[in-house]
């Protein structure tokens, strides 16, 4: 039996195209080549695949990043309004502090007054003890005739210590008499006086 040239030739023909086949799907299955892309109209429509080949996502993956993408967006979302209602509280916070400052300099201001008032009104005090002092110690007519020319509340205050001091020593007070030597009109002004003072 032997072959004929033609029937070799053919053979080898056929050998070659299916050598050649068998390498092009084999170098297309490594990665040399794409033969996906050169023959696309041959496959007709492209199934959705889960897993996508290379650096192309999958759509699963292109779904959870969507997914990840809107929790974000929420995320930036809700951290700007937090971040504005921060913004807001600082405002009425820095408010809230400068209504403070302006009490707590109001207050020290009160309580300087009151220290300046407790140290006149202390002075006021010494100085109606010392002239109590001076007016129970001189002649009742010449401590009328002095009294006399001052304001009607700094004689009660002195008539009053000028009875505290008897009363601490346990004397008898002469502002009764004191009271009989002054003229009857201021007398009477200075008895209806302390009583309401």
């Amino acid at each position: 039996m032997a072959v004929s040239n033609k029937s070799k030739i053919i053979y080898l023909i056929v050998l070659i195209f299916f050598l050649a086949g068998v390498s092009v799907f084999w170098l297309d299955n490594i990665g040399l080549i794409n033969l996906g892309e050169k023959f696309r109209f041959l496959k007709g429509e492209e199934e959705l695949s889960l897993d996508a080949p290379g650096d192309e996502p999958s759509l699963i993956e292109k779904e959870e990043f969507g997914k990840e993408k809107e929790k974000l967006l929420e995320r930036i979302e809700d951290l700007d309004k937090r971040e504005a209602l921060l913004a807001e509280k600082e405002k009425e916070i820095g408010s809230e502090k400068d209504k403070l400052e302006q009490i707590r300099k109001g207050l020290e201001l009160e309580q300087k007054k009151l220290e300046n008032d407790r140290k006149k009104d202390s002075g006021y005090r010494k100085n109606v003890m010392v002239l109590a002092n001076k007016m129970s110690n001189m002649p009742p007519e010449e401590s009328v005739k002095i009294m006399s020319n001052w304001d009607d509340p700094l004689i009660i205050d002195v008539l009053r210590q000028m009875d505290a001091d008897s009363e601490a020593q346990g004397r008898m007070s002469i502002t009764a008499y004191l009271m009989t030597l002054f003229p009857k009109e201021k007398a009477s002004r200075i008895m209806y006086l302390m009583t309401q003072l």
